[in-house]
């Protein structure tokens, strides 16, 4: 068996340190923003290379609780990807505002400023990039595009934990950003977890009282009451991992290539990595003709895969009021029935990768 991300083998690389970081807060009884959340949060802010880190609940809380720190709500309007996963559209809903959604680009996958541009109107208030797969988007274009039309930069990094555009880490570019710590993520937690990453004290202090019941002390409540807190036992487990992370992406990057060596001679589409960056590989999506027999034909032969995304949020019942129709969006929805996802981590061994695509030509011959 070959598992889509293999999280046994993470641990087992790293289980003393995972288990004597967990036992200390066991012993300490330090469960609710303990020490180790404030000594992850400046770990991780000063490896975004950013001044402030928050530690919450999830990833989505932080794109939500941001964009709310932000102002962004009412009648305003956010341009996002349409190829997302549905979180980054949820997080804008809400906050009450319009999720506007956007077509993507074909080689890159990732926010098509061409379009985008085509669905401002005087209600639009930020663009929310998605770095998706774990490829930063050309964020001296969003930029540009941001200064150009005044618009608000809200970083969704959430796959990205460590990628880099033009020598930057993901994260350093929005007026906010946001990670996910869900356990299959480059730097995953052992349950759920999220970032917030900000330059703007303001939006670092007043997320801080939201995502802890909206009080400055104690029982003093100057917002409505949310409960968005990272878990101690979570920050601690992070805080491991987070040493190991620049290595274990280094492997990822290191399996892509190999990978995309093989694959070149079948009739497969790679990903296509910009120039611009380093992808960090969350995931290693191809592009494949006949991809739901594939999928079968590679779990018969005990290989984990998925599929990242194969409904594009306008099509998804929870938006339908938006008023969307299939063919709005003809790049995402031709993507979402050809894409699937290889296993990828970094401790595939080149004898597996060799094994899937060994498996994939099989597949490739029969048809």
């Amino acid at each position: 068996m070959i598992p889509l991300v293999d999280l046994k083998a993470q641990y087992k690389s790293i289980e003393k340190e995972v288990n004597e970081a967990i036992a200390k807060i066991l012993n300490k009884a330090d469960f609710i923003l303990g020490e180790e959340v404030e000594k992850f949060e400046e770990e991780y802010a000063k490896f975004c290379g950013v001044k402030y880190a928050l530690g919450l609940d999830t990833g989505i809380s932080a794109l939500e609780l941001g964009m709310r720190a932000l102002g962004i709500g009412g009648s305003d309007e956010v341009l996002t990807p349409v190829n997302s996963f549905i979180a980054s559209s949820s997080a804008i809903s809400f906050t009450g505002a319009k999720p506007v959604l956007v077509d993507c680009d074909y080689k890159t996958y990732n926010i098509d400023l061409k379009d985008a541009e085509k669905k401002l109107t005087h209600k639009t208030k930020a663009i929310m990039p998605v770095h998706l797969y774990g490829q930063m988007v050309d964020m001296e274009e969003i930029e540009k595009f941001a200064k150009k039309h005044s618009l608000l930069i809200v970083e969704d990094a959430c796959q990205a934990h460590g990628a880099k555009y033009r020598g930057k880490r993901a994260g350093g570019f929005g007026d906010i950003a946001a990670f996910s710590f869900y356990p299959g993520k480059n730097l995953g937690a052992y349950g759920d977890g999220g970032m917030l990453v900000t330059n703007n004290k303001k939006i670092y202090e007043t997320v801080k009282m939201m995502r802890n019941y909206g009080q400055k002390e104690k029982y003093h409540h100057l917002s409505l009451a949310w409960n968005r807190r990272l878990d101690t036992i979570q920050a601690a487990v992070l805080r491991v991992k987070l040493k190991y992370l620049d290595n274990w992406n280094l492997k990822r990057r290191e399996n892509a290539k190999f990978y995309t060596s093989l694959l070149r001679e079948l009739d497969v589409v790679t990903p296509y990595e910009a120039s611009y960056g380093d992808h960090v590989y969350h995931l290693y999506v191809v592009r494949i003709k006949n991809r739901d027999k594939l999928k079968e034909f590679l779990h018969q032969k005990g290989i984990g895969v998925g599929i990242h995304y194969p409904l594009p949020i306008h099509l998804q019942p929870a938006y339908k009021d938006l008023g969307y129709k299939r063919g709005d969006f003809p790049i995402s929805e031709k993507f979402a029935n050809e894409i699937i996802s290889l296993p990828m981590y970094a401790e595939l061994t080149r004898e597996q990768i060799k094994y899937i695509v060994a498996k994939i030509a099989s597949f490739l011959k029969s048809q």
